[in-house]
This record gives C-alpha cells, structure tokens and sequence, in this order.
C-alpha cells in the first residue's frame, strides 16, 4: 500500500515553499469530477494553454478537458469510438484520448500519483531533494511536468533510442536528463542507473513508475470512472461491457480494469506486448519498436491475478499503420477506398505508436471472443502522433514515400489481417506463473521480499485491494496541505 507516514518537520518546508509560489493541489475527486473544481481556478484556465508551464494545469490532470490548445474548461470523457470499416470487427471499440492532457499524455496523471502522496506527507522534500523519473519515455515528460508546476527539482531518465521529439521537450522542462543505453526494451538499464544515483547521491528520491502504486491509485481511481462514464454514455439499451484493453507498458493504466471489473463483473482484461519481446505469452527476450511500453520484466504494480488473457502485436504492424494513419496517401486511402468520412480519419491522428497496438489488441480481442455489436471493448490512446513525427521521417527515408499501394498493402495485413494468433486465455496457473515472473526483477533485483510478493497474491487486501481504498484518505491530506 501507499505509506501515508508524515514527516511533520519536512512537510512543514513544503507547505510553506508551497504557499510562496502560490500552489495549490488538486484532488483525485476533482481529476474525477471537474465539476468540483473551484469557480475561481475555471476562470482563470480560461486564460491558460493546454500545454502552459503553469501551476494551473495541475487543474487539467483530467479524461475531461475541452479539445482546445487555450482556454479549454471541461465536458465530458475525451473518447473516440473507431467504425467497423477500420476495425474489421462488430464489436464497438471505444478509445480514451490522452492527447488533451497537458504534455500530450495521461502519464501526467500517474506521475502526478506518485509525487503528491510522498510531498503531503513529508516524505519527500521539495527544498532539497530531486525528483528522479526513470521510464521509457512519457512517464519521465509527466513526471518533469508535474514537477516543474509544483516548483520540484527534477531528472528525467529514458533509453537513448526513444523519440527526439521526447528529448527536445524534456530539455526544456527537466533540470537533468540521463539517456541510458537501448530502447523501449532496456528497462533494466533504467533501473540500473537509479540503482547508482541512490548509492551515489543523497539529493535523489526515485519515483518508479514500475512499482509506486500511485500509479496503480490515479489510473484505478480517475480512468477507471472515465472508461465508465465514456460506456455508459454509448451502451443504450443492450449494450455490453466486454472488456479493456492494453499493452503493458508500467502496467498502471491496467489498474482501470480492476475497477471496470468490479462494475461489470463479467468484463475481462486483457494485457497487450510486443511479439517481438513476449514476456508474459512465452518468457521471452528481445527487442521491438512500440515506444511507450517497457518488457523483459512484470511491473510490480501489475495485478496478474485479475488479468484475464495476454496478446502479443507485432511491432511491425504498429509501424505500418503509424504510416497508414498519418501520410497523405494513407489517409486518401482511408476515404476512398476503406469508405471512412474524412472526419473519422482526422482523428486517428490522436493514436501514437503505443495507442495503435492497443487499438489492435482490442480487434484481436474482439475476434477471439466472438463478440457482436452489442460489446463494448474499451481501450487507452495514450498520446498522439505529435511525440512521433521524426519517426514518420525515419520510416520515409528507410522504406521511402509512402503509396496508395502501400498503404492497400498495410491496410489488408497489418489491419483486416489481424488475426487470433499469439493469444492465451490465463487460466489460474498461467496468472500464478506470471506473477512469479515478478521475483526475479523485484525480489532478486530490486529489493522486495517474498512477503510484500506473496501479498499480492494472497493477501490482496495488504495490496491492491488496500490501494484502491486510498484516494480519500490522500484527498484528505491534499486539502489539509492547501489550507
């Protein structure tokens, strides 16, 4: 669970550092509910971008801003809900849209989840320490965000292959960037430097998005109620709630699912990996190309024994509809020969590399089950083209201009050729061998020990359970630091 210990001394200096700057912290009701925002902060949002460096946009930490760069209040849930012309299947697959949270992204709702908890309570000092924000490329953006807006030092921590567009921005945001060795795939080289800044420096506090249940806590708690609202407002008078879908990556957006399955009992979860490092379907190794999910372990956030199926994506697919969905001629395509309204194919901009293979592991999901127009299948676009545009070039000059051929080509294999290849329902002694996967990362490697492991299996209320009766009890701590 979240230690909610206080540090009266240290949160003393953050209180006060706070009320200098003028800081004022939302609560997991209002990202929930933006309705319970203050009259006096909405009139003053009117005022401010989507992507402002300002204290305000902690206030837009929410599935409900308005579409706007400026001046945008709330509505209801960001969703896009895909036609059966692209996805090939009856099913209806709806599609949360993080690109209109600041940054770009709904990491800055998880890394918001696990800084506050630990500066209410004087856990961490905001006066003399630095927030260290290992990940494989967004989390590390959000947690630099967050910081910057709660006037944190920070360091941001990614693989030295990820998008330049990540780095660019970061140089503007983090105080200190660390570039590791590898890719998507190299999460252990992340954890292997934090492992050296903590034995090296006294000025850090890590915050990893693989184990903080933060993470778990924002994503069970605000995306969990958004999938919801975002399902009922579509169902009608038939409609099922069939399940989610989503590749691993810290594994925290998969926290919405256990709260979806606790409101539709008969709902499944489905966890989503890159064939070319299948972790969970085959303990496998490798390396692939859909930035935003890390592999070769099982993130200790990750609840295996609630999570019903795994569904590896070729990476290569994922890349051909990068380019199906965003060049010219892919989108001419689309329109003329697929019979979408250009309207339709606008917004499929809002899909980066990461949100594509989940749309795909919703179609394989969809097939594999049978499901008809009466299900529902939920899943999370957790950022937008903006963060690959480079990878677009990259891909040009490599593979060349794109064609109305290719983009046939890419529509038939890559889209209406998913097939139900590379699935595995997890029955109970799949979840357990999947769970056990954990000690070696976490026990062996990180420090964790076999009880805090065997709780998560068999004592749920100490863990996962325990966490997600924690968000009123952390709300409570934020409006006493805001007095």
């Amino acid at each position: 669970m979240i230690d909610l210990t206080i540090n009266k001394a240290v949160l003393a200096k953050n209180i006060k550092k706070a009320k200098e700057k003028g800081l004022i912290i939302p609560t997991f009701a209002q990202m929930r509910d933006p309705g319970l925002v203050p009259e006096q902060i909405k009139a003053r949002l009117k005022h401010t971008g989507l992507w402002d460096v300002d204290p305000l946009n902690l206030f837009r930490i929410t599935w409900k801003n308005e579409g706007k760069d400026s001046g945008g209040l709330y509505g209801a849930p960001n969703y896009i809900e895909l036609p059966s012309e692209l996805t090939g299947v009856e099913a209806r697959i709806i599609c949360m849209v993080g690109k209109f949270f600041p940054t770009g992204c709904h990491k800055v709702g998880a890394a918001f989840g696990c800084l506050v908890p630990r500066l209410v309570t004087g856990q961490f000092d905001a006066t003399t320490q630095k927030a260290v924000w290992p990940s494989t490329g967004n989390y590390c953006r959000g947690g630099a965000f967050n910081s910057k807006l709660l006037a944190v030092d920070s360091v941001a921590i990614l693989p030295e292959g990820m998008s330049r567009e990540r780095f660019q921005w970061l140089s503007t945001i983090a105080g200190e960037i660390i570039a590791t060795p590898g890719t998507e795939s190299n999460v252990k080289e992340i954890f292997d430097k934090t492992h050296e800044l903590r034995a090296t420096r006294k000025d850090v506090l890590i915050f990893n998005q693989f184990e903080e249940m933060g993470n778990y806590l924002w994503h069970y708690t605000v995306t969990g109620s958004a999938i919801v609202e975002a399902f009922e407002s579509i169902k009608g008078k038939e409609g099922n709630f069939a399940g989610v879908c989503l590749t691993s990556g810290s594994a925290g957006t998969l926290a919405s699912g256990d709260y979806l399955k606790q409101r539709y009992p008969y709902s499944r979860i489905a966890v989503g990996e890159a064939l070319q490092c299948p972790t969970i379907l085959n303990n496998g190794f490798g390396s692939h190309r859909i930035e935003g999910i890390g592999d070769k372990h099982i993130p200790w956030v990750h609840n295996v024994k609630n999570t019903d199926m795994a569904i590896a994506i070729d990476d290569h697919d994922s890349m051909a509809l990068l380019r199906l969905f965003n060049e010219e001629a892919g989108k001419e395509y689309l329109v003329k020969e697929a019979g979408l309204a250009p309207e339709q194919v606008a917004v499929l901009a809002y899909m980066g590399i990461s949100g594509i293979s989940n749309v795909l592991c919703a179609i394989k999901f969809a097939k594999y089950y049978d499901l008809t127009g009466k299900d529902v299948v939920a899943t999370v676009l957790t950022d937008s083209v903006e963060m690959y545009r480079s990878r677009l070039t990259e891909l040009s000059a490599e593979l060349g201009e794109y064609r109305f051929i290719d983009a046939a080509a890419d529509f038939a294999a890559s889209l209406k050729g998913e097939s139900t290849d590379n699935m595995l329902e997890l029955t109970y002694p799949e979840r357990k061998r999947v769970h056990n996967l954990k000690y070696y990362t976490w026990v062996e490697q990180q420090g964790r020990s076999m009880e805090e492991l065997d709780d998560q299996w068999y004592h749920q209320e100490k863990s996962f359970l325990g966490v997600q009766k924690q968000a009123d009890a952390i709300d409570a701590l934020i409006t006493e630091f805001n007095v």
